[in-house]
């Protein structure tokens, strides 16, 4: 089985804080400092002087993508000279860190991250919002008000860095190592003109994932298929695309920004596409599994239907089968606002199922959700991503399966559903 790392190894130390108006509301101060981290003095040390730190400053936002500022801070104590004073240090951030930082207002979050290069990150986000849920997840921390709590990662390794963690990694503007060099040989052997269909590719990554159940566990099997084939397919990617930087772009001495950009284009959406085809081949192998009768990309009043239709489309177009004999489930790695679309892929259900990978979905957004009648599904291990308070109403995938299963059921006995 491949590794996945942890924490550790892209962290020294992590720490989060609500931020009060003195910190980021210019019409409160322009003071520029960040307040009650003074216990970060266990990452950024205890100078007797001012010193700089370089930091990349980040606003995330569940709707658009980071905004990022690398400039440097200087870490100080505030007290320095009153000698009948402890010291506190704060984090003084500079003018033109205003285009991030104030994008913040009292109450939202700051998380701060020690990297193992001396470089500190600071990620801004709202509060409430569904990225300050998974950093919270990410770093098993609990939010606690103006002072900041922090975990030492040099004592303890932190959360594993699975599909899950990188995702939020990556929302956070984290370049995760995901490859598997050591299985390259063993793919270019198996795909030697490139890369295959994506169902192919899906098949191989099953094979694999070594001895994992998925009719005793497909929970921990979805998510450890998901795992592998990303592994694999960024290892391949990462062959390829360094091949092609190779032969350079450049067109008769002149360089060719724009075949650059293009190639860059098509790496990133070939990247999300095969996420998805991914996903949507492992639920298939689960449902096969499981022995569930089903309709891939079925057609129902729309030109695109579900992901995945049950007990099938002739059922699902028959107006004599009743419509609480019939089953959808949606399929996509993240939501975002996406989820909307499934709303209308199937009229005759009204009750929709969505299965996804994001953890730490903001309440807000699973509440609208819930009035939707949409229902979430996400593997068992992703559902302590979530606040307590929703985690009730999460579907596990072997839940699902058992309410498929019963559809199936329930047309070859002729009963009908409750």
């Amino acid at each position: 089985m491949m590794k996945s790392g942890s924490l550790s190894q892209y962290f020294v130390g992590v720490g989060v804080k609500s931020v009060t108006g003195t910190e980021v509301d210019p019409k409160v101060s322009r003071g520029h400092e960040f307040q009650g981290v003074d216990s970060f003095r266990a990452f950024l040390g205890i100078p007797t002087d001012k010193i700089r730190v370089p930091v990349k400053f980040v606003w995330l936002s569940d709707d658009e993508p980071p905004l990022v500022l690398s400039r440097s801070a200087t870490w100080y104590d505030s007290r320095r000279g009153k000698g009948h004073r402890g010291p506190e240090y704060r984090l003084y951030y500079p003018a033109d860190a205003e285009e991030v930082v104030y994008r913040a207002k009292q109450g939202d979050t700051l998380f701060l991250c020690m990297g193992k290069e001396d470089s500190l990150l600071a990620l801004l986000c709202a509060s409430g919002s569904s990225i300050e849920q998974q950093l919270l997840w990410l770093f098993g921390l609990d939010l606690r008000g103006k002072d900041l709590v922090q975990r030492d990662l040099r004592e303890v390794e932190g959360r594993a860095v699975d599909m899950a963690a990188r995702y939020v990694l990556e929302l956070a503007d984290v370049e995760v190592i995901t490859s598997a060099d050591e299985w390259l040989d063993r793919l270019l052997e198996a795909f030697p003109s490139g890369l295959p269909p994506t169902r192919k590719f899906s098949a191989f990554a099953r094979n694999l994932a070594g001895e994992i159940d998925p009719t005793t566990d497909p929970d921990q099997a979805l998510l450890t298929w998901m795992d592998v084939e990303e592994r694999l397919f960024m290892t391949y990617e990462r062959h390829i695309v360094g091949e092609r930087l190779r032969k350079g772009f450049v067109v008769d001495d002149v360089a060719d920004v724009d075949g650059f950009v293009r190639y860059s284009l098509e790496v990133q959406n070939r990247r999300k596409s095969r996420a998805g085809y991914a996903l949507g081949h492992h639920v298939e192998a689960l449902l096969e599994a499981h022995g569930i009768p089903h309709k891939r990309e079925a057609t129902t009043e729309k030109r695109n239907g579900p992901d995945f239709l049950f007990p099938g489309e002739n059922r699902y177009h028959d107006a004599n089968w009743p419509a609480d004999r019939l089953l959808m489930l949606g399929v996509k790695t993240s939501c975002k606002d996406r989820w909307r679309q499934v709303l209308a892929e199937a009229d005759r259900i009204e009750r929709k199922h969505l299965l996804t990978l994001e953890p730490g979905i903001s309440q807000t957004q699973t509440k609208e959700m819930r009035k939707e009648r949409l229902q979430l599904v996400l593997p068992r291990p992703l559902h302590s991503s979530y606040r307590t308070a929703q985690q009730p109403e999460l579907t596990e995938i072997a839940e699902f399966l058992e309410l498929a299963r019963s559809v199936a059921d329930r047309e070859a006995g002729g009963d009908t559903l409750l």
